[in-house]
């Protein structure tokens, strides 16, 4: 657990957050779907146990999302942010966008997913490992499974 939990909201300030444990799983994704909702070429995400994210301020203001048939994702009815994604076949962690955090440079990304989706002008060029899908060791998934049960 981190000294002191990490901060982090909506760009208008209505929503807050608090992670009560340090982020893993911490990695770039490039499915059309994460470009549309954030309106950027990808979305850098990180994980944390359901139990270790803690909504501080603006349950008022938050808003849920079925986005597809495994998942859903939270954004602020305000501002448009997108906050967090969960997926059915993880059901103890979210997934939050790493820009929505306060100190976004002290959680930095370990690789690229959903690559085959990539927008061809924004280059992948930072070194890390690139996954046409999913990668191989997702959690919740069979071994080698790529995509998430039930993806079209």
């Amino acid at each position: 657990m981190p000294d002191t939990p990490i901060p982090g909201g909506c760009a208008c300030g209505a929503i807050r957050y608090a992670l009560r444990s340090q982020p893993f799983d911490t990695g770039w994704c490039h499915c059309t779907l994460c470009r549309r909702t954030s309106g950027a070429p990808a979305v850098v995400f990180t994980t944390v146990p359901i139990t270790d994210f803690d909504l501080v301020q603006g349950a008022e203001a938050l808003r849920i999302w079925r986005s597809t048939n495994f998942g859903e994702r939270t954004f602020c009815q305000i501002c448009g942010s997108l906050l967090t994604i969960r997926v059915d076949y993880q059901p103890d962690t979210i997934d939050l966008t790493v820009a929505t955090l306060d100190q976004p440079d002290l959680v930095p990304p370990g690789f690229h997913i959903f690559c085959q989706d990539a927008i061809a002008w924004a280059a992948i060029d930072d070194g890390l490992p690139r996954h046409a899908r999913l990668r191989p060791d997702t959690r919740g998934l069979s071994t080698g499974q790529t995509t998430p049960p039930d993806a079209p």
